[in-house]
């Protein structure tokens, strides 16, 4: 007895389903994890007064990382790839806790405002993509493009210190990595991403970017206070 179409659209249906739900729990735990290991190499690097890396340092390990984990996302190397890429980025992340904590009024509270923040940003925009369902694929030309730009204007902040800049290129992180959030959970729960691996950095990226940046906003209109 052969199966009718309705019997096979409905198991692929169903199967389809299973899949995208495995993909974003896979997703949700390795990003708890990277999350709490980010954490730990921040903590460390804090502990040990660590001095910030270069700019150069700090791009080529990220970048490099990030190809690297690219590479290996279809075996279980990449997860491997996941925790170097998320630690070290931690890692670059203590010196710059260390100096807001110690240098900067208020440096405590900084921190946690945008610690706060980042979280609500995720979990408030994650939540009505999951909720919605929505399918926001049609964003992902102008992010990919925006971010591009704002790499690049975030490299001329180095050479050019102008502080209405250094304020705009945060502000477009945070609105273009809430963006990144938005499209790569909506991409998950429509079958558009079936890797978790890349679904991971992908969000940890986005909440590092708008966590960094709101950090950076929140102490620039503190020292104007």
């Amino acid at each position: 007895m052969q199966p009718n179409d309705s019997t096979v659209v409905r198991s692929s249906s169903a199967e389809s389903i299973l899949v995208t739900n495995r993909v974003l729990r896979n997703t949700y735990i390795l990003l708890s994890l990277t999350l709490m290991f980010s954490a730990a190499t921040a903590a460390f690097a804090m502990a040990t007064n660590a001095p910030p890396l270069s700019p150069m340092i700090t791009i080529v390990g990220y970048f490099g990382l990030l190809f690297l984990t690219g590479a290996l996302r279809n075996s279980a190397m990449g997860i491997v790839g996941v925790f170097a890429l998320t630690g070290f980025m931690g890692y670059t992340l203590g010196p710059l806790l260390n100096y807001y904590i110690h240098a900067i009024p208020n440096g405590h509270a900084l921190v946690m405002m945008s610690f706060g923040a980042t979280g609500l940003i995720f979990f408030g925009l994650s939540g009505y993509a999951l909720v919605t369902r929505k399918d926001f694929s049609y964003m992902g030309g102008f992010l990919m493009v925006g971010l591009m730009v704002a790499f690049l204007a975030s490299i001329g902040t180095l050479f050019f210190h102008i502080p209405a800049l250094y304020l705009a290129v945060s502000a477009a992180f945070v609105v273009l990595s809430s963006g990144v959030i938005l499209l790569q959970t909506s991409q998950i729960i429509n079958g558009g991403e079936t890797n978790y691996v890349m679904a991971t950095i992908t969000l940890y990226v986005s909440l590092y970017n708008i966590f960094i940046s709101l950090l950076q906003i929140f102490g620039a209109m503190n020292n104007r206070n």
